[in-house]
């Protein structure tokens, strides 16, 4: 796992309101090189203002790099990447799906990141895809996360995205300019912030996400605050949480609502009677849509990134977080996502849980039997031991 580094500053940007603009202004400023990843990448407003800003800075002589992931991403018009391809933006696409019909399991690892740096001294870290998120107009944007961030931090940034890039572009035997290939400098000192960035691949980084979570619960003393939109643990995860409560410490879960995967939802939802049971505070959020993967715990160490708490984040796809390590910005953090607990959703608590009829739980723990039958089938279930039989009443012993 890697260290945690010094001198950076980093700034919070809440939604797309936020991080559109700031975007859209490092890629004005590029002088040498810029490099996009994303899951989503959608032709409506804020794709076309960023796909603008990507062919002006091609325009100037920038190196432009854009990397979209073939699921996530497939609904984009081939005339708009052609476009950018013309001005000079340099596409590629992670893992393309050359048919809908034929099912593989590898086409579950998927680059899930959302990443920009530009000219390797500003980088980009959170949730946020390149999709206008606050369609529609007339109610709230989505409910997501994405850090700015200035300093050393950045060269590691860089030095992943350009890494994945090189891979992809060598699969796909393309060539790589010159420039591309230049050692990744150091940038300098901006702030006086202690961050690291992690990674989650299927080599070397498998487990970093997660063990910098478990980590930190692990240590936990007075509160762990995580607002995550596929909240689906596995049993590491999910006892790590029951003995943080175990031991007073306050654990408040922040979980869609509002769903667009009833299916993950359901599942989700299948676990809750065992953390009620344990004082685990959950709230729906139901103001908009939940995107956010962020956390603080004991006002101190946060994290910001693309990673759910579900097997498809922590087992299979490409993500990517910054962990914190800084009183002043993990305070902010939590002051925003209390905000939102407290204006914006709904406390699930022992008595709607038992309220919920038995054909509804029965739906869930179909669900969930079935997420974990499809986590087997892609080979990654055997990381935890097989569920012990429970009725609905309770939660399973297993993922």
């Amino acid at each position: 796992m890697k260290r945690f580094v010094a001198g950076n500053r980093l700034t919070l940007l809440k939604n797309g309101t936020a991080y559109f603009p700031a975007l859209d202004a490092a890629l004005d400023a590029a002088r040498e090189h810029a490099y996009l990843e994303t899951y989503i990448y959608r032709d409506d407003a804020a794709g076309r203002r960023i796909a603008a800003a990507l062919m002006r800075a091609a325009r100037r002589g920038v190196a432009t790099h854009l990397m979209l992931d073939g699921f996530g991403s497939k609904p984009l018009p081939i005339a708009l990447l052609n476009e950018m391809r013309a001005a000079g933006v340099q596409v590629l696409i992670y893992r393309p799906e050359a048919s809908p019909w034929r099912l593989r399991r590898h086409r579950l690892r998927r680059l899930h990141r959302k990443l920009a740096v530009v000219d390797g001294a500003v980088g980009f870290v959170g949730g946020i895809n390149i999709l206008d998120d606050a369609d529609p107009a007339d109610g709230p944007p989505q409910y997501d996360y994405a850090v700015a961030v200035e300093g050393p931090l950045v060269g590691d940034i860089l030095a992943a995205m350009r890494s994945l890039w090189h891979r992809v572009a060598f699969t796909q035997l393309r060539h790589l300019p010159r420039r591309d290939r230049a050692p990744v400098p150091t940038p300098e000192a901006a702030g006086t912030i202690r961050a690291r960035f992690l990674v989650r691949d299927n080599l070397r980084h498998r487990r970093d996400i997660e063990r910098a979570y478990l980590r930190a619960i692990g240590k936990a003393r007075e509160e762990i605050l995580l607002a995550n939109a596929y909240f689906l643990p596995g049993t590491r995860f999910r006892h790590a949480l029951l003995r943080a409560a175990a031991r007073g410490v306050r654990v408040v879960l922040l979980v869609q609502g509002t769903t667009d995967h009833p299916f993950v939802n359901f599942a989700a939802q299948a676990l809750h009677g065992r953390l009620l049971e344990a004082g685990v505070e959950i709230h729906a959020y139901t103001k908009s849509m939940l995107h956010a993967k962020v956390a603080v715990i004991d006002g101190v160490w946060a994290t910001v990134g693309s990673s759910n708490i579900d097997p498809f984040s922590l087992v299979l796809s490409r993500e990517a977080n910054v962990v914190v390590y800084d009183r002043e910005f993990s305070t902010a953090l939590r002051a925003d996502m209390l905000a939102e607990i407290a204006t914006g959703a709904v406390r699930v608590t022992m008595e709607d849980w038992a309220a919920v009829p038995l054909w509804r739980r029965l739906v869930m723990w179909l669900a969930y039997g079935l997420a974990r039958m499809m986590m087997g089938w892609v080979n990654y279930a055997h990381n935890d031991p097989p569920p012990i039989s429970a009725g609905p009443g309770s939660a399973p012993k297993g993922r």
